[in-house]
């Protein structure tokens, strides 16, 4: 990979999006030696607003901070989907979650519409875990593009989570990685 490849995660605050976003960087740059760079949007509101937080990944240099036409998008609620979706790079990847996004959009780009949510529910019991869900989703396809091992991220998520929640933590990314059947 020498070119950039761009990843947006979005939904809303309380998700865990940065968060998500802040450990893909994290394994890009520690674990798979490639260049990476985050950034991140939200609105005032401690949980309920809109949130989103890109990477960029790349071999060479990165001139520009943002994802313009991301690659990769997770879209944990039908407002991040309607909002952000439509800037997926032709050929894209958009992962969205089949509980709160129910109307799919139209774009050239493969939908996978995920029990993100309800794994997350259900599965594991905790809400809370949701973005590691996702990034277990979004692991699968990362690794299928061969841009990251699906260890590096586990071991970004072990490193970042707090003390006590590795093991549901790992369980959630277990999950989400399961979810994608490509």
């Amino acid at each position: 990979m020498s070119e950039r490849y761009e990843i947006r995660v979005a939904g809303s605050g309380g998700q865990g999006v940065i968060l998500a976003a802040v450990i893909l960087g994290e394994a890009a740059v520690l674990h798979e030696g490639i260049n990476a760079v985050q950034s991140q949007a939200y609105g005032p509101e401690a949980r309920g607003g809109s949130s989103k937080s890109e990477v960029v990944v790349s071999r060479g240099e990165i001139d520009y901070p943002k994802a313009m036409a991301p690659n990769l998008q997770v879209a944990l609620t039908q407002k991040a989907c309607d909002e952000y979706v439509k800037d997926t790079a032709p050929g894209g990847i958009v992962i969205l979650d089949d509980f709160f996004v129910t109307d799919l959009p139209s774009v050239d780009a493969e939908i996978l519409h995920l029990p993100i949510v309800r794994t997350a529910r259900e599965k594991l019991g905790k809400e809370i875990v949701v973005n590691m869900v996702a990034l277990g989703a979004a692991a699968k396809v990362l690794e299928k593009k061969g841009l990251y091992n699906p260890e590096s991220i586990r071991s970004a998520i072990l490193a970042r989570v707090p003390k006590g929640t590795e093991e549901l933590n790992s369980k959630a990314f277990e999950a989400g990685y399961e979810l994608v059947r490509m």
